[in-house]
């Protein structure tokens, strides 16, 4: 399925796989939403897309953790390009840490941008979907939402929820409703995700451990959602799971 004329809302689209992803679907002729806290990356990154691509962005600053945010960015969508045809849920936060050390703070921030993330995401754009009977949900879980690592007790338990969410929402949505949701789910990318680590333990151990192997690129990331965006409607792909050739685990 052509993704030309579409239109893509994707947050956290400020850096990394968000970057990645809007420079990709942009490319392949969709119109994107560009959504995140940091206006100035958004229209930087806004300018790259219209100038290198031709396409069409526009910024649409939000915090996901707020739901009015995000019904502010579905409501600016429709104005603008009278659909919404794709979400893709990117935003994330990845501050590992021992429970032992307590950081109940940094739990506390990846429950809200995780998965309330995620759900008023979802939320959000769900009526337009709908109603149109069309769409394509891309949640952003992680290999950590199969497979509990040290350092990661909380931040795999919001992925595997994002990943149990995204099925749940297949279940309901695709056969009733023609949309279809995918759950992308990435081993280590070399992105800034791990600069939100403050736990001097995970640091010294597990980081350097990654250090020493080549990373997926975010670039990869979003082929692999382009890749499930771009389906025949008869075909959801539920999951893509996809490691770099070195990790093990």
């Amino acid at each position: 399925m052509s993704l030309k004329g579409k239109t893509v809302i994707i947050t956290g689209a400020s850096s990394g796989i968000g970057e990645a992803t809007a420079m990709k679907l942009a490319k392949e002729g969709a119109n994107v939403v560009l959504t995140a806290r940091s206006e100035d990356e958004l229209n930087k990154l806004q300018s790259k897309i219209e100038k290198e691509n031709g396409g069409k962005a526009i910024v649409v600053p939000a915090d996901v953790t707020k739901k009015e945010d995000l019904k502010k960015v579905a409501e600016k969508t429709r104005e603008e390009f009278g659909s919404i045809d794709g979400l893709v849920n990117n935003a994330g936060l990845m501050p590992l840490s021992y429970v032992k050390n307590l950081h109940t703070d940094e739990w506390d921030k990846m429950v809200d941008v995780n998965i309330k993330g995620v759900l008023n995401g979802v939320a959000a754009v769900l009526p337009t979907m709908m109603e149109q009977k069309s769409g394509n949900i891309i949640n952003i879980s992680s290999s950590a939402g199969r497979k509990m690592y040290p350092g990661g007790a909380v931040y795999c338990a919001t992925k595997s929820a994002v990943r149990m969410f995204s099925e749940g929402l297949r279940q309901e949505l695709a056969p009733n409703f023609n949309i279809n949701v995918t759950s992308i789910e990435p081993g280590f990318v070399d992105t800034a995700l791990t600069d939100t680590i403050t736990d001097e333990e995970i640091k010294e151990g597990l980081l350097s451990n990654f250090k020493e192997m080549t990373p997926l690129e975010a670039e990869d990331i979003a082929e692999a959602i382009f890749y499930s965006m771009s389906q025949p409607k008869r075909a959801n792909i539920n999951d893509v799971y996809i490691m770099p050739t070195e990790q093990q685990q």
